[in-house]
């Protein structure tokens, strides 16, 4: 459920899991910056189920963030 919207700036929004042991909703907030080298961005997840360890979360949106580079940015071949 996406709670707060602010084009190009910020994005909140909710999410549960379908699984009864990981109970709870969790709260994703992204802020998005430019900066002169491109963007920034800071994530904030929040009420993560205690079963799941904190690096797995670190680890889950660097992964997604390596997708989304390969993704938008381009493949220059050396000369």
């Amino acid at each position: 459920k996406y709670v707060e919207i602010k084009p190009n700036e910020f994005l909140k929004y909710t999410d549960k899991f379908d699984d009864p042991n990981l109970p709870g909703e969790m709260t994703t907030s992204v802020w998005l910056q430019k900066v002169s080298v491109g963007t920034e961005i800071k994530i904030l997840q929040e009420n993560i189920p205690s079963m799941i360890p904190v690096e797995m979360c670190y680890l889950g949106w660097q992964e997604s963030l390596e997708k989304l580079a390969k993704l938008v940015e381009p493949e220059i071949p050396d000369m």
